[in-house]
């Protein structure tokens, strides 16, 4: 019986769309921007496995819908078995290249290379992936045929199957979006909210009274949230800046309001603006609106380089407006970050341009990640044209950042798009891992913007064109960080950097969507331009950081 069983079910498959599967399930084995353990490349490669299978289904339907001859039954029994074989062959030779194309991207950033890539695991894992992917594609036929049969009874049959296409789409829709992923979804913000809300054992009310979260504070304590907390509470102390600079240092001033805070958007940002009256933020030489990104997570990276080189002297606020990482806020509430930043630019911008220029601090913006996009957004520039704001650093700018891709778009000729130069570099210039900042013969203007961003970020590279043509970023000149293996495949390339999105940040420091302290040295110093910060203090800088 069960001897029946597993012919008929391996009859049940098509040998054009296990061939097309193959090569698709053989590219998803080279490399993309990032490396992967064998269970993310199992799963990778079993969906990519169902993708070539549907459409190799799907041709084999069209030829005979358009009734072009076919194979005769004992060809076409012959072709399946000799299909098999081949595709056997095909998926072992590429698992085994698999290693080595992963030690390709992990050569290039730093980490231990593997001695295997568990071709056997990887290959379970892909067809236990594949097999759950073409059951509920079965299923979805099941239902259609059942819909279509009921329907011929009362209109023509060829309708009745667009019909039924439709009905089993709209069925399949309502329960995938409508209650899977919205449940999904829901459980993640009240798994994130629950971990936000979570007290550090080694996290204390601060006994400053200047400090946010202190007993004096316009915030409590409790609704900075987890993010809100680490950002208050790290830092370094006036004592580090002091040692580290030879010279007098101030305390830095952070200010943050959770989102349990206030209801609105504007009334947190409200809340952030008397707190930075409370502190006495706009007395500092450098203030700056930080967008944190999806969690509320302001990242230590960007905010410890900055106070180090103006030697305290700087004043930073945050507002939080969700709990999600920063790639699931991306594809289901980027609008949500970007009321909030504009929220609060516009309180802290009010107020400051009612200040004496002369005794006024110098205005920034600065968002990593999903923070990027809602400070990019949070102003139109015909509003600050009368008096702008000093500049902005934006790191691992998401695939949507609006200006970002106009940038992009209109670089220079020759510019690779990982590293693209937009005009004369007097307004906006673009670095990585290596200082790009120094443009021979350019000058800054009054408003300096500077995009740090890495090859091998994925977040800002996904682009949804991959489905079906090969990204400008793929093309040589390759960025530092980028395989020189790597490969454009229709659909599979696309599956690749979702993939890669949804692990950006499991990189080493400096690679993927991690951005390392030392990398953001260069971009603040041709940002906000501190005075009596030599090129070797910023190179020692730089080694402090990399070290620790």
């Amino acid at each position: 019986m069960t001897h029946v069983w597993i012919v008929r079910f391996w009859n049940s498959f098509s040998a054009a769309g296990l061939f097309v599967g193959t090569l698709f399930f053989a590219a998803s084995l080279t490399p993309s921007l990032l490396p992967r353990t064998f269970l993310m490349q199992g799963i990778l490669s079993g969906a990519a496995l169902a993708a070539g299978y549907g459409i190799g289904v799907f041709g084999r339907w069209l030829a005979h819908y358009m009734e072009l001859p076919g194979p005769n039954a004992r060809v076409l029994r012959a072709v399946k078995y000799l299909s098999a074989v081949l595709c056997a062959g095909i998926a072992v030779a590429f698992l085994w290249q698999a290693a080595e194309w992963q030690n390709s991207i992990r050569r290039l950033m730093g980490m231990e290379l593997l001695d295997s890539a568990h071709p056997l695991r990887t290959g379970l894992i892909a067809a236990a992936t594949f097999i759950l992917l073409l059951a509920v594609a079965r299923f979805f036929r099941l239902l259609l045929t059942f819909t279509s049969a009921r329907l011929r009874r009362y209109i023509p049959p060829r309708v009745a199957n667009v019909v039924a296409v439709a009905v089993a789409a709209a069925l399949f829709w309502v329960a995938v979006e409508g209650v899977l992923f919205r449940f999904a979804l829901r459980a993640a913000d009240t798994s994130f909210q629950a971990y936000d809300a979570l007290m550090e054992p080694e996290s204390e009310q601060p006994a400053d009274l200047l400090k946010t979260g202190s007993a004096a504070s316009l915030v409590a304590w409790e609704d900075l949230g987890r993010a809100g907390r680490e950002f208050v509470a790290s830092g370094p102390s006036t004592g580090e800046l002091e040692a580290f600079r030879g010279e007098p240092a101030m305390e830095p001033i952070r200010v943050y309001v959770g989102l349990n805070a206030a209801e609105t958007a504007e009334e947190r940002a409200g809340i952030a603006l008397a707190e930075l009256e409370r502190t006495g933020a706009f007395e500092r030489s450098v203030l700056v609106i930080v967008t944190p990104t999806g969690t509320g997570w302001v990242d230590p990276a960007a905010m410890d380089t900055l106070e180090y080189l103006h030697g305290g002297n700087v004043a930073s606020v945050a507002v939080q407006y969700s709990y999600l990482t920063s790639w699931l806020s991306l594809l289901v509430e980027p609008d949500y970050g970007t009321q909030t930043a504009r929220a609060l630019f516009s309180a802290v911008y009010g107020h400051w341009r009612e200040l004496p220029e002369e005794d006024r601090p110098r205005l920034y913006l600065h968002g990593l990640s999903l923070g990027s996009l809602g400070s990019e957004a949070s102003t139109e520039f015909f509003e600050i044209l009368g008096d702008p704001y000093h500049g902005a650093l934006w790191s691992g700018p998401p695939f949507a950042n609006r200006m970002w891709q106009y940038v992009t778009s209109r670089r220079e000729p020759g510019s690779p798009e990982w590293l693209p130069r937009f005009r004369d570099g007097s307004f906006v210039r673009f670095t990585n891992q290596t200082n790009a900042l120094d443009i021979p013969g350019a000058h800054w203007g009054p408003l300096r913007i500077v995009y740090l961003q890495y090859a091998s970020d994925p977040v800002t590279f996904f682009d949804y064109h991959a489905l079906y043509r090969q990204p400008d970023w793929m093309k040589r000149p390759r960025g530092p960080d980028v395989s020189p293996e790597l490969r454009w495949y229709p659909v599979v390339t696309f599956l690749q950097l979702a993939l890669d999105m949804a692990l950006a940040t499991t990189a080493p420091m400096g690679h993927g969507h991690v951005y390392a302290p030392e990398h953001y040295i260069d971009a603040w110093m041709a940002v906000t331009a501190p005075q009596g910060v030599s090129a070797e203090e910023a190179d020692r800088l730089k080694q402090r950081f990399a070290r620790e």
